[in-house]
């Protein structure tokens, strides 16, 4: 089968698709032929499209990265790429990616595809495509999503370990491009997330049960990045220090190997686990840069969002960082349930203290359906009425578009407050959440 492996995202800077990188090294394994249409970088998107089409395709596969861009709505534009793409292939359309899985029955129903493979994509897309090859039935892919005439069907996801996966070559992207237009390239080291923060998809999209990859191999796939000429990375992990013995063995094994002294990389991280061990071994693998999710400087809120630390926690693990010599940023979230101006100058005190370089201030937090937060708000009575709520409160049952919530007791206007609150202090950058009604 020839598959076509479509990327859509324009957001800039511009981030490598590694998800299809993965995915076209378990089809060619599998015997059948990836080939790829990249619009990322694309001067006519129509243009490039017909030309994929000149060299056709038995199936086509497009991935959903991002849902948003802050309260920009970006699945319209998704939509559009996918009637281009029904008019000029024949073949069936599967969706896939980090972004649909956070809501798999929504987007494919919004944007009209086919199939969608909600969680992993590499075995599950290699099922699908012997299953059209073949002309089998597609009910034993799992994860799978599909239409018959009940209606949308779903099998349940089958997360394999990571290292029954073929070897991770990194040839199908362009990723020296992508480097040299924004500076990173991400490598995974493990998927899957146990916490139970309130807010977070990611346990919903990945699943709890935390699946790694043993540090041979992601050694040996930063090497061939290198071998490319790609020598500044950053970790794909939602958290790339839970579990604790996993990230400190692939510092091991990246700095045993010689490889600390030739990369860089950036690591999204929780603030615990972490002590001075760690920091000294994030040191000397390379790491230059981390970014904690901090989320409040306020006890009581911390518990709301089902976090398993405190503001004394965040304290010790900025110390640990400045030991080490490493930068760090922080982000956190305003507005969640039960935030008053109180807890949220708590927050900003807390900032200031452990003074990091930069903190993402995150005004309102965003709704996905299937988490904790999300059952929480509908618990409260009628979404339209709330008035902790902000973004698209109408004709929004699945939250499939940006809605947030935002705490009525931070006033009419929570970001000008705010900015007044950090006063001018330009390490405070902020993101604003949803704001019609």
């Amino acid at each position: 089968m020839k598959v076509l492996l479509v990327h859509p995202n324009r957001l800039r800077p511009p981030v490598a698709p590694v998800g299809l990188d993965y995915l076209a090294d378990s089809l060619r394994a599998a015997g059948h032929e990836p080939l790829l249409l990249d619009l990322c970088f694309s001067d006519s998107i129509d243009s490039d499209i017909e030309a994929a089409a000149e060299r056709g395709a038995d199936l086509v596969g497009l991935t959903v990265r991002n849902v948003e861009d802050g309260d920009t709505f970006l699945l319209p534009g998704i939509r559009d790429i996918i009637g281009s793409l029904r008019e000029r292939f024949d073949a069936p359309l599967v969706l896939g990616g980090a972004g649909l899985s956070l809501m798999p029955e929504a987007i494919i129903d919004y944007c009209g595809a086919d199939f969608a493979i909600a969680g992993d994509g590499e075995q599950p897309l290699v099922n699908l495509a012997d299953a059209l090859r073949d002309a089998a039935d597609v009910d034993r892919v799992p994860g799978l999503l599909w239409w018959d005439d009940g209606g949308l069907q779903r099998t349940p996801g089958a997360g394999l370990p990571l290292d029954r996966l073929p070897p991770r070559t990194r040839s199908f992207i362009d990723n020296l491009t992508y480097f040299r237009e924004g500076g990173e390239v991400g490598f995974e080291t493990r998927r899957g997330c146990p916490m139970e923060c309130s807010y977070c998809a990611d346990p919903v999209g990945k699943g709890r049960q935390c699946r790694v990859l043993p540090p041979a191999r992601v050694v040996a796939e930063l090497k061939a990045l290198l071998a490319q000429g790609i020598d500044r990375f950053h970790t794909c992990d939602c958290e790339f220090n839970i579990p604790l013995e996993h990230g400190q063995a692939v510092c091991r094994a990246i700095i045993e190997c010689g490889l600390g002294e030739k990369i860089r990389w950036r690591a999204l991280c929780s603030p615990v686990p972490f002590d001075a061990e760690t920091a000294l071994l994030f040191r000397r693998a390379g790491c230059v840069g981390i970014q904690f999710g901090a989320d409040s400087g306020n006890a009581d809120m911390l518990r709301r969002f089902g976090r398993r630390f405190g503001p004394d926690d965040m304290s010790r693990t900025a110390d640990h960082c400045r030991a080490a010599g490493i930068p760090f940023r922080c982000d956190v979230l305003i507005g969640g349930p039960g935030e008053t101006k109180e807890t949220a100058r708590e927050t900003i005190d807390l900032m200031r203290r452990i003074s990091p370089e930069r903190v993402g201030v995150n005004v309102g937090v965003r709704l996905f359906s299937g988490t904790p937060l999300a059952r929480q708000v509908r618990a409260a009575g009628p979404v339209e009425i709330n008035r902790d709520l902000v973004g698209a409160r109408l004709d929004n049952e699945g939250f499939l578009r940006p809605l947030f919530h935002l705490s009525a007791a931070l006033g009419p206007d929570p970001e000008a407050w705010l900015r007044e609150e950090v006063r001018g202090d330009e390490r405070f950058q902020f993101t604003r959440g949803g704001t019609s009604p």
